[in-house]
């Protein structure tokens, strides 16, 4: 009898390959199947369909009345079960890696449209991480989909020849080499878009392939595409279609030409399903969902980070996110070198008219990063495990001749270093900075052993004589290549190295090219990804500067997938979470970091908190924020009488203290410039709109947190109010500003409870959250923190120095209370002074022009 019903089952699954499932429910009536079996079968399909939308990973956000179609792969598919073959002839486990990889990729083909559907256009995003596998990914959801009848598939590879061909590459080597029979394509690994003859011999009923097309965001290509499928649209009113746009945020949003064309790509095909993938989704995700556009409207999937992978938080630490605990996040691995700003005229011209006639030097950072990845590369063939591709990155500029004005002293470098592999004053040089690196990133960390600096001599010779030094741009004609054996190269290249291209064995990278938007600076990290066999050898060289930036970014990022993963949780459809995105706080950063000129910024801090990072530490600074502070810590004990004093803690907690009191705070404290969600003249006002439009944050808490007094050293911030000093070491820089400290987080979760009623130590921060709401529901906080001015590091902090104030440091903690009905919004006219950073601009590529820059023609 199961046997039985297992069949019935099957023959229900074959039916949705031709009809959506209410149309297959009513054929099985048609069979004449009893109602209590049809109604069974009904019960398993449900089961399927709420496996799929209650998986563990990947988290999705989904407008509500998406139809959950697909429960999974079949037996009889071709596609999906030839790709994973091909996976695990690369060495793909089946667990954890195809099996997750299955998971989100029927995540993904389950919130697209019924292929069998009369009409639909479908729009999507899925957000990975940088160099994460999300070719992979699509690539899976393209095979699904092929198995389950979408006929047209097609691919926007980015911007560059490199990646088209890369992307055009792998698809047919995972798909259509498999299947050559279930497949035709409009494009080739050298052919991009071009006009065919006849659509009917594609689309046409007598036809059964798939289509692939695989182009570049480029308007003439996009044109020509858009022209055919227009001729072609007697043929194309039963052809489910999926345009997979990869890098989705390059190019595609706010563009004046790559946007229409895209729109009306979509507009040719009755069935279409967009869905673009990306790892910095911050312009995707403020597209306005109102307008006819690519908003991923109907749903936002985020893929997990997947074992092994190296991302922004693992390189370069990130901050505390609220209700985290500081001491347990990670500060990086210390895989950071630092580049003097010194050195930077020397790798690149700063400014246009320095470009023509300029000729790099060989720096002793660049010097070491060389040797350091000739190094690797030895090492790598000692182990004889992973990728059999060794690469070096130097990254300093978006100009083609800068680029390759680096051929020449990068060869005479690696001449000389072939010849002192016998001089053993260069030897000794090399096994101090083997030995140096070893020891600051211990192989044992990550499952290795050290390789012995005897056993990387013998393979040294052969490393620098297969060493290519390549010119990696729209000029060269030399370009990487990993199809034909094992790679030794240092690329220098700009744009076409920067978007999507996986740069095989990447060891090493020496980047020192500033930009102004956090999504370009994230993506063109090409060191994040896999480093399987060579996890403790990876290093990066960049500027301080830099190194702050991605360390921020790599907060901003954290925070938006978590936002992702709670709005989840809450019912919310990305209709609704597109309002939650575009008024958060610390995006405002993001936004400022594009912007030239000035512009308008909205900010909420409803329900949030805000707290100091970074100090100046000089005594002038110092000495006035430890005024201010005592200023209102007088204020406050002269005109309440409800103070709490814990002095077991080195506590003191003053209740319903004034706002007028911390608003005068607030314009006498200085905060540190870098300190953009510390905005003293936002936060006054928003406090100031909350008074008078809802009644709210009238009367405040102020808490002092430190030490019990007597321990430490102690603060006196006004008499009989003394508190022992805090420790707060600052991270660690190669080249640090002497009147500059990042401490990276001051408060704690507990912190944020001080002032809650009832044992609040062990409160989750949504516990205290709704602790608040219920006994301070109008009530801020404001906490003062002060810091010893010669903190040390734990010894377990490998990464953090002493603070070295010149005063001690007074630190500061805002938490606001959620607003129970609609929140102020408080708004500035900011822009972002970029006179003091040197930045080159990334050009957006739209127009048949790409004579400039960095830039491929069609």
């Amino acid at each position: 009898m199961a046997d039985d019903f297992d069949s019935m089952y099957d023959t229900f699954r074959a039916l949705l390959d031709a009809f959506p499932p209410a149309e297959s429910v009513k054929r099985l009536e048609q069979f004449g199947i009893a109602p209590e079996v049809v109604q069974q079968i009904r019960d398993r399909h449900e089961q399927q369909r709420i496996r799929i939308k209650e998986l563990e990973e990947p988290h999705a956000v989904i407008q509500g009345n998406r139809d959950t179609w697909y429960t999974g792969p079949q037996a009889k598919d071709k596609c999906w079960p030839a790709l994973v073959d091909r996976l695990r002839e690369d060495g793909w486990p089946q667990e954890p890696a195809i099996s997750s990889l299955d998971d989100s990729s029927t995540r993904v083909v389950s919130l697209l449209n019924h292929p069998k559907e009369k009409s639909f256009s479908t729009r999507g995003l899925v957000v990975g991480y940088v160099q994460s596998g999300k070719t992979t990914n699509f690539t899976s959801v393209t095979a699904k989909a092929a198995d389950r009848g979408y006929k047209l598939f097609i691919v926007l590879a980015g911007v560059h020849n490199g990646l088209r061909r890369q992307t055009q590459a792998r698809l047919v080597q995972q798909l259509v080499e498999p299947n050559p029979s279930l497949w035709s394509q409009l494009t080739g690994p050298e052919k991009d878009f071009t006009p065919q003859e006849n659509p009917a011999s594609y689309f046409g009923k007598s036809n059964k392939t798939h289509v692939l097309c695989v182009v570049k965001k480029n308007a003439t290509v996009l044109r020509k595409l858009a022209r055919w499928l227009e001729k072609a649209s007697a043929y194309l009113e039963d052809c489910p279609a999926l345009i997979i746009d990869d890098e989705a945020d390059q190019a595609t949003v706010a563009t004046k030409s790559i946007n229409p064309l895209i729109l009306k790509i979509m507009g040719h095909l009755p069935k279409a399903a967009y869905v673009g993938y990306t790892a910095s989704p911050f312009a995707n995700l403020l597209i306005d969902p109102a307008a006819a556009d690519l908003y991923p409207k109907d749903f936002i999937v985020n893929l997990p980070q997947p074992a092994g992978h190296f991302g922004t938080e693992v390189l370069f630490g990130r901050y505390a996110l609220d209700g985290e605990d500081p001491e347990q996040v990670d500060d990086g691995h210390d895989m950071i070198r630092s580049v003097p700003k010194t050195d930077v005229p020397a790798v690149r011209p700063m400014t246009r008219a320095d470009v023509d006639g300029f000729e790099p030097v060989i720096t002793d950072t660049l010097r070491r990063a060389v040797q350091y990845f000739w190094l690797v590369t030895a090492a790598r063939r000692v182990r004889r495990t992973g990728n059999a591709h060794n690469t070096m990155l130097i990254h300093t500029s978006v100009n083609t001749a800068v680029h390759n004005s680096f051929k020449r002293p990068l060869e005479f470098l690696r001449n000389q270093a072939a010849g002192s592999l016998a001089n053993p004053t260069y030897l000794a040089a090399l096994r101090s900075l083997w030995d140096e690196e070893t020891e600051r990133v211990p192989a044992e960390d990550f499952g290795e052993a050290k390789v012995p600096f005897e056993e990387l001599v013998p393979q040294l010779a052969e490393v620098l004589d297969s060493c290519r030094i390549i010119m990696d741009n729209s000029s060269s004609e030399d370009r990487l290549d990993y199809e034909n054996g094992p790679v030794v190269a240092i690329a220098v290249g700009g744009n076409t190295l920067s978007r999507g291209l996986t740069l095989e064995g990447l060891s090493v990278s020496y980047f020192v090219r500033s930009v102004s938007a956090y999504d370009t600076l994230l993506q063109m990290g090409r060191w994040f990804g896999f480093r399987s066999g060579y996890a403790d050898l990876p290093r990066t060289w960049m500027t301080d500067d830099l190194a702050e930036w991605f360390r921020h970014l790599a907060t901003v990022e954290t925070e938006m997938r978590r936002d992702i993963d709670i709005y989840m949780t809450e019912d919310e459809t990305p209709l609704s979470f597109a309002v939650r995105l575009r008024t958060h706080p610390v995006l405002r950063v993001t936004a400022a970091a594009k912007m030239r000129d000035a512009v308008i910024a909205a900010s909420s801090y409803g329900g949030k908190r805000v707290q100091t990072r970074y100090f100046h530490t000089n005594a002038r600074w110092l000495l006035g924020n430890q005024e201010a502070a005592r200023t209102l810590v007088a204020a406050a004990a002269a005109n309440t009488h409800r103070v709490e004093e814990r002095p077991t803690e080195g506590r003191y907690v003053f209740r319903d203290v004034p706002h007028d009191f911390v608003l005068n705070f607030l314009s006498s404290y200085k905060f540190h410039a870098k300190s953009q969600e510390n905005n003293a003249e936002l936060i006054s006002k928003y406090i100031r709109e909350r008074v008078v439009s809802a009644g709210s944050l009238g009367r405040w808490n102020l808490a002092i947190v430190g030490n019990p007094a007597g321990r430490t050293g102690d603060f006196s911030f006004a008499p009989g109010v003394a508190v022992g000093l805090n420790n707060r070491a600052r991270l660690a820089l190669s080249n640090p500003d002497p009147d500059f400290a990042d401490i990276k987080t001051l408060m704690s979760r507990r912190d944020a409870a001080v002032d809650l009623a009832g044992d609040s130590t062990k409160l989750s921060e949504k516990e205290i959250t709704e602790a608040r709401r219920a006994q301070l529901p109008d009530t801020g906080l404001i906490v003062l923190y002060p810091i010893d001015k010669m903190s040390e590091p734990i010894p377990s902090k490998k990464l953090r120095a002493p603070l070295s104030a010149e005063e001690h440091v007074i630190g500061v903690g805002l938490v606001f209370p959620a607003p129970s009905n609609r929140d102020s919004t408080v708004e500035s006219y900011i822009s972002a002074d970029l006179s003091k950073v040197d930045i080159e601009e990334d050009i957006e590529i739209e127009e048949e022009d790409y004579s400039l820059f960095d830039n491929e023609a069609v």
